[in-house]
């Protein structure tokens, strides 16, 4: 059974809860990591050779076959035994190449044991870059420092690559700024299935990185690269959440733009970001998009970020 199968709402309260089960931390940082370290890895298959680990910070894509694996994002380091454990009852085989959808730490956070795995890690220049800075993310609490050497990808994307793997061609596309401004997606042409790492949260509102090039008119604008990358039968693994259908990130798409816009209109009567947020501008989406860990009124603050 696929993870589609499982409601939004078991989806958003099992997140939320992993949080508050996982122990009191110095940071969401700690906590997320903590709660990474408590949760069981499930496997989620696709379609085709197409599968999805959900457990470990960001969803992982995993594509299989008798030349071995790869996997697109590489999840939080703690969650390595679990994440090799899932990817044996998939297949065993070895695992040949990660590619990293973005630098944040609950996707490339994994990247040093698979490397000392023998995997090619693949990213963006820009993400390649992060990596090696230093970059404090406010709402995570959190001061990124430069990862070790055998830590970073090893094969850094001049453009946009296709490339042929276990009986599948994947296209690997560069975002321009959105999420932050080192994304990519990467595409499986024969499953017709879709890894957007997080420029697409599904049935949760989404963090948008502007310390390092994101804004909500790069999301916005992402959302849209993947509605044109798609048709009707695509299938998304996002960043956060549950497989969707194209219905799913219109839906999503639909509202970024129709927060955007109240929270634009607020700011353009001279609000400030506190006023905004009293204003609770996500008041009429929050049912359906608040359960997770980034509630209405933080998203509201990235978004007066932005406009």
């Amino acid at each position: 059974m696929t993870i589609r199968h499982r409601s939004r709402v078991a989806i958003a309260i099992a997140a939320v809860g992993a949080l508050a089960a996982a122990p009191a931390g110095a940071s969401p940082y700690s906590d997320i990591n903590a709660a990474a370290a408590a949760s069981p890895v499930t496997v989620h298959h696709v379609r085709g050779n197409v599968s999805m680990l959900d457990g470990s910070g960001g969803e992982i894509t995993v594509l299989s076959g008798p030349a071995g694996l790869l996997m697109v994002d590489a999840g939080i380091a703690v969650s390595q035994p679990k994440i090799q454990a899932a990817l044996r009852s998939i297949r065993r085989g070895k695992l040949r190449y990660v590619v990293n959808t973005h630098w944040h730490w609950d996707h490339t956070d994994g990247n040093g044991w698979v490397r000392r795995a023998g995997a090619t890690v693949i990213a963006s220049r820009r993400a390649y870059a992060r990596l090696t800075q230093t970059n404090r993310i406010m709402e995570w609490e959190h001061t990124f420092t430069p990862v070790p050497k055998g830590a970073l990808p090893n094969e850094i994307l001049a453009g946009d690559k296709t490339m042929r793997f276990a009986g599948e061609t994947l296209r690997i596309r560069h975002y321009r700024a959105g999420h932050t401004d080192g994304d990519v997606s990467v595409y499986f042409v024969n499953a017709n299935v879709l890894a957007t790492g997080d420029t697409f949260w599904n049935g949760v509102y989404p963090f948008i990185d502007y310390v390092t090039g994101g804004s909500i008119d790069g999301a916005i604008r992402a959302a849209n690269a993947n509605l044109a990358m798609s048709n009707a039968r695509t299938l998304f693994v996002p960043g956060h959440g549950p497989v969707g259908n194209r219905t799913d990130l219109t839906q999503w798409r639909d509202m970024l733009v129709a927060i955007r816009s109240r929270v634009s209109a607020l700011k353009a009567q001279g609000k400030s970001i506190d006023q905004v947020v009293a204003a609770h501008p996500t008041a009429a989406f929050d049912a359906q998009w608040g359960g997770g860990v980034i509630s209405g009124a933080l998203f509201t603050r990235l978004v007066y970020r932005g406009v």
